[in-house]
């Protein structure tokens, strides 16, 4: 089965009415467009792509990380300052009832060692393939309209305008709009924030898109980033079992402290254990104009153990050798030491067995939003009802990735995408249709 909705589309040149016009056909949109069309209510989905789910079908090349099997307290802490707005949305939709409508789709799941859940595949597609095959031919309800290559250009009065390969200029009046956009960390994927200026200049609060999930640019030793040597050696290395701490303002207290790994890039780290910290990271950025992590390469050694080690007398090998022998440090972690440490402290064997439980790493940026597996900022939550309704804009509602919160990578983030979709379409229905 194709993944393309053109099939079924409808490519109207002449104004169009819809009961509900949903825009963005990610998670939340095509979530939102379920929920409407199995509760009887016609629904036109728009987007300005050739075919839906582009986003999730890639991050699912890997392995579809569906949601999170942790119980619901520590579920929902991992939405931060947002806890109690998607919290919420977790009323509608949880973990639990993530898995139970991919078993309804079809699609088995089952959980990892890390805690995350996955389809028995591993796979994004076939779980697309059959999300669409029911939303083209439900067994209940009515079948969802698409509207491929449809790019949302605003409003003309009360009317959605729309650009497509026909006609420059297409209005939709419809009675209800859901407005599931993304952010702006996947432009060639449709999510590049073009919404943004429109909203605001509807009179919508909204905070600045910044990067979440992402990599970050290291400040080196001499005001630069890594060495030509230290680059050229190690980019693309991954660095395993390691501890990350995000140091407090508050002497011998951490915000964050994380075991895992993460990976050397060209102009500084990225990864699992990176991404889990960029929030912290990236607002220390935007508020001092400077962040700093610090690592722990031996996390499985105490510091006593570390120092004993390196007082081992060593006779005529060379601290790399030495370093290998007794503590099996060797290889990107060895040249860690070496890239961001003066020569004096690594001849010293008290500090430099301080510097290897707690190395510091300085940060200079973080890499650009196009980079970032997500954002932060969008939609103001206080602009919005309960029922995720702009306040100033009766009949729009919003959901997904556009709205001002964030989570870390395991499942997190497409759970509220779904989440919120699935709360937007509901309170639709009970705000427009009446119906519970």
């Amino acid at each position: 089965m194709s993944f393309s909705t053109e099939s079924s589309a409808v490519m109207p040149t002449q104004p169009l009415s819809a009961e509900v016009a949903v825009i963005g056909g990610g998670p939340a949109g095509l979530m939102a467009a379920e929920v409407l069309s199995h509760a009887g209510v016609p629904v036109h989905l728009f987007d300005a792509m050739p075919s839906v789910g582009r986003k999730f079908l890639l991050a699912g090349r890997g392995g579809l990380n569906l949601t999170h099997s942790e119980d619901a307290a520590a579920f929902r802490q991992r939405y931060a300052e947002r806890a109690t707005q998607v919290g919420r949305w977790l009323d509608q939709m949880d973990a639990q009832a993530v898995r139970d409508w991919a078993h309804g789709l079809g699609i088995e799941t089952f959980v990892g060692t890390s805690g995350r859940v996955f389809p028995t595949e591993m796979k994004a597609a076939p779980l697309l393939r059959a999300w669409l095959h029911r939303l083209r031919h439900p067994s209940s309800g009515v079948p969802v309209q698409f509207h491929m290559r449809h790019r949302w250009t605003g409003w003309q009065g009360d009317a959605l305008t729309f650009q497509t390969p026909q006609v420059q200029q297409l209005t939709v009046k419809a009675r209800a709009t859901v407005l599931a956009l993304g952010g702006a960390s996947w432009p060639r994927l449709g999510s590049d924030g073009a919404w943004v200026p429109r909203l605001r200049e509807a009179g919508v609060p909204i905070h600045d898109l910044k990067p979440a999930n992402c990599g970050f640019d290291v400040l080196g030793r001499h005001g630069e980033g890594w060495t030509q040597h230290f680059q050229g050696k190690f980019a693309g290395h991954p660095i395993k079992s390691v501890a990350i701490t995000v140091p407090s303002s508050q002497a011998g207290q951490a915000r964050l402290e994380r075991k895992g790994e993460f990976v050397v890039t060209q102009s500084g780290l990225e990864g699992s254990l990176v991404y889990a910290a960029s929030a912290l990271l990236r607002d220390d950025l935007l508020a001092h104009g400077q962040a700093q992590l610090c690592l722990d390469l031996l996390p499985d050694k105490s510091a006593d153990q570390v120092l004993a080690a390196l007082k081992w007398p060593r006779g005529s090998r060379s601290l790399s050798s030495h370093l290998k022998s007794r503590l099996g440090l060797d290889g990107v972690k060895m040249g860690l030491l070496y890239e961001l440490c003066a020569p004096e402290t690594l001849s010293a064997p008290e500090k430099l067995a301080e510097l290897i439980k707690n190395l510091p790493v300085p940060l200079k940026a973080t890499r650009p939003m196009d980079e970032a597996i997500s954002t932060a900022g969008g939609v103001a939550l206080e602009g919005l009802t309960s029922g995720l309704m702009l306040q100033n804009l009766p009949s729009v509602y919003c959901a997904g990735e556009m709205l001002d919160w964030e989570a870390p990578t395991g499942g997190y983030l497409l759970t509220a995408c779904l989440a919120s979709g699935k709360r937007a379409a509901q309170a639709v229905l009970e705000n427009i249709f009446k119906k519970s």
